[in-house]
Parts: C-alpha cells; structure tokens; sequence
C-alpha cells in the first residue's frame, strides 16, 4: 500500500470517505494536501458522525480531527508506545517539514493488545429459513455452503480471529443435521454446546434456554450474516456507553431509480426529485447483550430479539448503535443476496 492510498481532500463527503476507508482496509484516511498532514479521519470519527445525526453528504472537513498524534520519522521506534499510550491504531511518521513519510499501524507490530476478547458467541440457527427455499427442504440454513465451507463455519472464524472460543448454538430445524455436522469435525480449536428448542421460539426466545450458562456480555448472531468489523472495538464501544445491547448497523444507500412525485395537501405535484438517495442505518442480525437479559426473560416464550430491544429501551435501558458500512455486512438470508456472499468471498 501506498501513502498515496491514504489521502484525501477535506472536500470530500462522508459516504466516499466510509467508501475509502472499506477500499484500503485501514481504520484511519489523512487530510494532506501534497502529503502536509493536515487533519486525520478515523472510523471511529465516522461513527461518532453518524450517530450524532450528522449527514452523508457532509464535508470529511467538518468531522476530521486537526489535533491529531503524530511523530517525527527519527521517533519511530516509540511509535508502537505512543499507540498504546493513546489509545489509536495508526500513527504518522512526518518530516522536517511536516510531510507524511510513513504510516506505522499497531497490527503490524508485534506487539497485540487486547487481543483476546474471549466473549460467548450465540448462534440463533433454529430457523426454517424459508427464504432459501428449495436449498432448506434439504439443509438446515447454518449449513449452506458458501464456497467450501457451510455459512455457519464463516462466522465462527470471524469470532474465532478474535479469541472467540465458547458458542452456543440455538437450534430446532433439523437440529440432528447440524449437530451431527459439528460432532464430525475432529480438529476444531472451539467448543459448540447446542441447546434444543422444543418448540420455535422465535429470535429471542431461545435465549431463555440459556440461563446459567451464561455469565458474561455475549455476542448475539443470526446464522445468515457476516460482519466484517473490529469484535474488540464493539465491546469497547458497547462498556463505554454503557449500553445493555449494542445492535451492529449497516449503513444503507439506497439510490431509487425513478422520479418521485411530492404532492401537496391538495393532492397536487407539488415538485418532482429525480432518482432521490435514501441513507438510513439498518439491522444487520449481530448484536453484543448484557447476560441479565437472558436471566429475565420468561420461559418458552415466543419473541423476537427486537421486541426485546424495544422493551428494554421503552423501560429507559441503553440500547446503542454501532454503524459499520454497508460493504461491512453480508447477508444471505434471500438467494440473490447467498450468491452475492459466494462471490465475495471467493474473491477474498
């Protein structure tokens, strides 16, 4: 990777900065007009963005950080002190005259911290998984294959990157399939404990069948969908705010291809927009829950994680949201979207 790859114009907007920033697969972009670093802009500044209302179409300027860390290139032997110092996971290396000569990144040293996160990991993969009919009236959703490996197996190795090592696995729809499946694979680093519904208990349910199993945070999972983010950031986000659930978001832009007609009180056209953009954050199935939650709900009851959510926060509980990108999030719970995972991830 190139410096070059890095930089951008404080004229950008935010959407092709989150679009940059999935591009070079760093957490951080500079502002740094022939390569005078200028300002910083981070993931985390984007998040912050968004979740205080702030538009797509901003300016990268009107968010990016011009009080940024940063060494001299004869200081690079404290820059992986200085991150940890700090707090950050980049840090520029600049010339005597201020000009970005190099970019050290914390996971490119020897040195890991916090590594392990170590959380239980739900799995909810009891559904029947109708949208995928006819490939469900043969496998059970979780063992769908995409590439050479079922999609259940993809987001354990997320997890897994991660120090993940302890999943539950919610199951009922030809459970014997999916547990005879998992018993097969002799050479797996992690345990999977499977707990039986007997009836379907809907997304949030199930959770009930877990309790004393369960002592600390955990992360919540459908068996549809990949979140390619940092596991560790989200448990730092979820206990700095306080939050008892964290719901990971995608951000969704959505172009529609037409003009749409605004009418007035009389049902008159008002004004027309041609092809209008839609921004909204949506959930994507991944959730990181405090364990109380299980502790509290009722047995053999039938609910969606949502209305759980829903209630909890009517209740004035912290329910947060952690927005990751739309390319973040992969989802294959429709057959357009199956083919559209395979394709991603046979090119990764």
């Amino acid at each position: 990777m190139l410096i070059d790859d890095l930089i951008i114009s404080e004229d950008i907007t935010v959407i092709d900065a989150m679009q940059k920033l999935n591009e070079v697969g760093k957490k951080i972009l500079f502002v740094a007009p022939d390569f005078k670093l200028k300002a910083v802009l981070t993931d985390g500044d984007v998040r912050r963005h968004i979740l205080h209302g702030g538009k797509l179409d901003a300016k990268v300027g009107e968010m990016a950080n011009y009080n940024f860390h940063a060494l001299s290139v004869s200081q690079r032997s404290q820059a992986s002190t200085e991150m940890i110092q700090q707090s950050i996971s980049a840090i520029p290396l600049l010339n005597k005259d201020g000009k970005i000569a190099d970019v050290v990144f914390l996971d490119e040293s020897s040195i890991t911290v916090n590594s392990a996160l170590n959380l239980p990991v739900v799995i909810m993969a009891g559904g029947l998984g109708t949208r995928l009919y006819p490939y469900t009236k043969i496998l059970p959703k979780p063992l769908i294959p995409v590439g050479e490996k079922p999609i259940v197996e993809h987001i354990i190795d997320r997890f897994k990157a991660f120090g993940c090592k302890d999943y539950k696995m919610i199951v009922n729809h030809k459970k014997n399939m999916i547990k005879a499946y998992f018993n097969e694979l002799v050479d797996k680093d992690y345990s999977v404990d499977f707990v039986e519904e007997e009836v379907f208990l809907g997304t949030g349910g199930g959770l009930s069948l877990l309790k004393g199993k369960i002592n600390t945070p955990f992360f919540l999972t459908n068996c549809d969908v990949l979140i390619e983010a940092d596991y560790n950031d989200i448990y730092r986000f979820h206990k700095k705010n306080g939050n008892l659930i964290t719901v990971v978001c995608a951000l969704k832009h959505v172009t529609i291809p037409y003009g749409v007609f605004n009418l007035n009180e009389e049902g008159e056209i008002e004004s027309v927009t041609e092809k209008p953009t839609m921004n909204f954050l949506t959930n994507t199935g991944m959730y990181l829950v405090d364990e109380r939650i299980i502790e509290e709900l009722e047995n053999n009851k039938s609910i969606s994680f949502p209305e759980i959510m829903e209630k909890y926060r009517k209740n004035g509980f912290k329910v947060g949201v952690y927005p990751v990108s739309e390319d973040s999030w992969m989802d294959m719970g429709q057959l357009e979207e199956l083919e559209s995972m395979r394709r991603r991830l046979e090119n990764n």
